[in-house]
């Protein structure tokens, strides 16, 4: 009886642990909206609602994802690991994949791959990003790791190998790296090779046979990783590239529909949806477009929604509402996703030189690896929990701002003496927010 109590209990416990999982970039589709309805603080320092700390290996600013009772992200070593490039043999960069036990911070386990050669070398732009910009993925039952020139890894929550890939060796044409996250449609694992081969392919999650690739030089200038978008009973595959947005078809990787009304030659950021649009936003006054999922061929006539002359540069703004939140530099905005009209357009004062920041043109959709800490640009994209976004700085600084039609920044939050830099999105489970600097992993929660 007591066996067949416990079994019960443990049963009850990893469903509760599943429907609070946060299994990709931005989580759920990639919205960055918290999975489950749990408060999360608003407040914390380095002695109040902190749960644990744990230094990491290496640098990183791949963000951390939950599986039940495990955090996985990713980090590089052997290389660059201070954010100089005369530090270190570059034939002896590695690769991680880290489990993290979600109650302790305890690392559980270590898997490290080897970077493919020749590998970019660190300094200028490429410095911003780093070796380990790709957020890992998983299914609940397996984990998946992108690392670039490196190939796709596929491990079982145990850190058992089960699989691997090759998608390309290419050198980004800008020297800003690669970071564009893979997603899982069903048992199809979705990588946006983008840099490496300018390709999409699709593989078998189970066996790691590649089932398609869709290859085009448009992909040139993206950093964004894609999200599903359910219509008209099929499921789109909807990514924003220089200039437009593109939907296909998940299962077979052929592109179905597409739409202009971007202006720019590259894209750092991710598109978002209300379950039927898609937003679309790209770098340097390129502005934004809200398109109509769906369709066949050019659609920019059919299901353009609106156009907007400004968007978010880096960060991948938050749907929540009706409405599209970002904050980009020192600037948080609010638009109506229906119309894309103007909600409201605020200036945060900077608290001395933690935010404020204004975008640098660095690539990696908003990614940095290094540890030096600060300067540039604001690279995470923003999350949402309980009515409340959160928007991390590069220097650490958490801004908390209430969600509605009117600007109310609620809190400032920074874990002091971690002076490397935060680029990584964070994660939000069961009433937790999962936070990664360059180098240290923390969970913030009651």
């Amino acid at each position: 009886m007591i066996t067949r109590l416990s079994l019960l209990l443990l049963l009850t416990a990893t469903l509760e642990a599943s429907a609070a999982d946060w299994l990709r970039f931005r989580g759920p589709n990639g919205s960055g909206l918290a999975p489950d309805d749990k408060p999360v603080p608003v407040t914390w320092s380095a002695t109040k609602n902190l749960k644990w700390q744990t230094a990491l290996p290496g640098p990183g600013s791949s963000s951390p994802i939950v599986v039940g009772g495990r955090i996985f992200v990713t980090c590089w070593t052997g290389y660059a690991t201070e954010g100089q490039q005369s530090t270190g043999d570059i034939t002896t960069l590695m690769r991680h994949l880290i489990c993290v036990d979600r109650t302790t911070g305890k690392i559980l386990w270590d898997r490290a791959v080897p970077a493919k050669q020749p590998e970019e070398r660190y300094g200028g732009m490429f410095a911003q990003n780093g070796y380990a910009s790709h957020t890992p993925v998983s299914d609940g039952k397996s984990v998946f790791a992108f690392f670039g020139k490196s190939g796709v890894h596929a491990f079982d929550l145990d850190g058992k190998p089960l699989w691997q890939a090759e998608v390309g060796d290419w050198d980004d044409r800008r020297g800003w790296g690669s970071a564009s996250s893979p997603i899982l449609h069903g048992d199809v694992l979705i990588v946006p090779a983008l840099v490496e081969s300018q390709a999409l392919f699709g593989f078998d999650k189970n066996t790691g046979k590649q089932l398609w690739k869709a290859p085009s030089e448009g992909f040139a200038g993206t950093w964004g990783t894609p999200i599903v978008v359910e219509v008209d009973g099929r499921s789109d595959l909807a990514i924003a590239v220089p200039n437009e947005v593109w939907g296909f078809n998940p299962d077979t990787g052929k592109l179905r529909w597409y739409a202009t009304g971007l202006q720019s030659d590259s894209v750092c950021n991710s598109v978002v949806t209300d379950g039927k649009a898609v937003f679309a936003m790209s770098e340097r006054g390129g502005g934004s477009v809200a398109v109509k999922a769906g369709g066949k061929g050019d659609v920019s006539a059919t299901n353009t929604l609106w156009t907007g002359a400004n968007g978010s540069r880096i960060a991948t703004p938050i749907f929540w509402q009706d409405r599209l939140y970002w904050v980009s530099g020192s600037i948080a905005t609010c638009r109506d996703a229906k119309t894309g009209a103007e909600i409201y357009t605020e200036r945060i004062e900077s608290s001395g030189g933690a935010s404020g920041n204004q975008d640098s043109g660095g690539g990696g959709g908003g990614r940095r690896g290094g540890g030096g800490g600060g300067g540039g640009g604001d690279y995470a994209s923003p999350v949402a929990a309980n009515g409340h976004l959160y928007h991390v700085s590069r220097r650490g600084e958490v801004l908390v701002i209430k969600l509605g039609p009117k600007f109310e920044l609620l809190s400032r939050n920074k874990i002091e003496g971690d002076t490397s830099d935060h680029s990584a999105t964070p994660a939000i489970s069961n009433g937790q927010l999962f936070l990664r600097s360059a180098k240290v992993l923390y969970c913030v929660g009651e």
